[in-house]
């Protein structure tokens, strides 16, 4: 199989696989509407860079370890979805303080400020490194564009150049249309009601994360 004639395959699973309802859609979908397009940003970047180092560890074969062990896996599980329930339940305490101060709700700092900035990418990335379902993702995927003649671990690290790219464009184009709406988002009403929605999904996803076997 040659690379190039196997790329278009690659691109169109990426975009199928990348379109998929998840923590990462939850999360950069949250962070656009109640901080609009720079706020997103650094949550994709996040997000993207914890991709990208399960595709580096699965090119060192170190992801299918992680993937074969049970107590690593478990770990993963209890981690990630343990963070997801943290920022569901936190997204809930938001609202809930909002409802109790007549629809106001506390902001966080602006997305323009280095604090938010790099919490937002620490958020993005943990969501990434701690979900053990990428391990496996990245078991399965790669290796079916991954000629038998070329280096594994520098076609595994251009294919996932390629896929971080495409997801950022796509997660990027994503967050602009929400971030158009951001001033109706960010109404006093709306935004609680929405951090109480976006807290409930998160924790969905979380218990579901935490709880679902391999």
């Amino acid at each position: 199989m040659d690379l190039l004639s196997s790329l278009p395959a690659f691109v169109l699973a990426v975009m199928l696989i990348s379109s998929s309802p998840g923590p990462a859609m939850a999360l950069i979908l949250r962070r656009a509407a109640l901080h609009g397009f720079s706020g997103a940003v650094p949550t994709v970047l996040g997000l993207e860079a914890g991709l990208y180092a399960w595709a580096l560890l699965a090119a060192t074969g170190l992801t299918a370890l992680v993937a074969a062990s049970e107590v690593a896996y478990l770990i993963l599980r209890v981690v990630g979805g343990g963070f997801l329930l943290y920022l569901g339940f936190r997204a809930w305490r938001t609202a809930w303080r909002g409802a109790r101060a007549g629809e106001t709700v506390a902001e966080e700092p602006g997305p323009g400020s280095s604090p938010s900035w790099w919490k937002a990418f620490g958020e993005g990335a943990v969501v990434m490194l701690a979900n053990p379902k990428i391990a496996a993702f990245m078991i399965a995927f790669y290796p079916q564009f991954v000629p038998a003649d070329r280096p594994l671990f520098a076609t595994t690290s251009l294919l996932a150049a390629v896929q971080v790219a495409i997801e950022i464009v796509l997660y990027l184009a994503l967050a602009a249309v929400v971030g158009r709406a951001g001033a109706w988002f960010r109404r006093p009403a709306i935004r609680r009601r929405l951090e109480a929605v976006s807290g409930t999904v998160l924790i969905a996803l979380g218990l579901r994360m935490a709880v679902e076997s391999r």
